[in-house]
């Protein structure tokens, strides 16, 4: 006779290995045949690139190749430049992603004949002739998410609503340091206007954290549906890259599956 423990065990064992088998799949290697290969990934403002490592880790042991631009974030044109750079160092064609104000930055460079499509990572997309700073104008940013501007002109986020503003589900251990090793942005990049709107010629995929208090997860769906794109919603904060990068890259990796087989027909 099998004990009410015995079959808690067993019960448990089998939701883990359909769990794993599920995760599996979802990681499989791409295939042989796929032609999109390359990721670029974009981080956005009071951030670095070393932020994407756990996406980076996913999508590459997917076979992938992955590169992290570093955004100097000291003005727009600066940030595009920097993503240019990384572009033009692939070998094919590529999926352009980016977070947060790198959604502005991805828009702007993401007209490169060699981007077969746009990942907005609980981020910005701007049209042409608008600014990152005009996006907010309706659905203004959570009260949680405070920028402090400093006498240069280049703003931190607020270290005492840190977390709970940018990063309300990382311990915090993560939260103290990521609000310590913050990479200020040039305020006036804000108020800079796009020339470029790659989401009007490239497919476009949003992932979007659903508790985002640095942007309003209202906006975010706004945007989406604005440049017609396919959604995921995660449970997650503004850093869902750091807390849920295997949904991430999961969103990655379908869009990088649709735009080779768009590429085929």
């Amino acid at each position: 006779m099998t004990t009410p423990v015995r079959k808690t065990i067993v019960a448990a064992a089998a939701a883990a290995a359909f769990v794993g088998a599920a995760q599996a799949d979802s990681m499989s290697p791409i295939p042989d045949h796929q032609t999109v290969r390359n990721i670029v990934l974009v981080h956005g403002a009071f951030a670095d690139g070393s932020g994407w490592r756990a996406v980076y880790d996913d999508l590459t042991a997917r076979g992938y190749r992955v590169s992290v631009v570093q955004n100097p974030l000291t003005s727009f044109q600066d940030d595009v430049n920097a993503t240019r750079r990384v572009l033009v160092r692939q070998t094919g064609q590529s999926i352009l992603v980016g977070h947060s104000y790198g959604g502005s930055v991805i828009t702007e460079a993401g007209v490169d004949p060699n981007v077969a499509g746009l990942v907005y990572v609980s981020a910005l997309a701007p049209d042409i002739g608008e600014s990152t700073g005009d996006q907010f104008a309706e659905i203004p940013a959570p009260s949680e998410f405070v920028i402090e501007p400093g006498p240069d002109g280049f703003g931190f986020v607020n270290m005492e609503r840190f977390k709970q503003g940018f990063a309300g589900d990382t311990t915090e251990a993560d939260a103290a340091f990521l609000r310590d090793s913050q990479v200020p942005i040039n305020m006036t990049i804000f108020s800079d206007r796009l020339t470029q709107a790659a989401w009007r010629t490239k497919p476009s995929h949003a992932v979007i954290a659903t508790h985002d208090r640095a942007i309003d997860p209202r906006l975010l769906r706004q945007q989406a549906i604005r440049i017609g794109a396919k959604v995921t919603e995660v449970e997650a904060s503004h850093v869902l890259f750091l807390t849920k990068p295997h949904a991430v890259a999961n969103a990655i990796d379908d869009a990088a599956r649709s735009a080779s087989k768009a590429a085929v027909r």
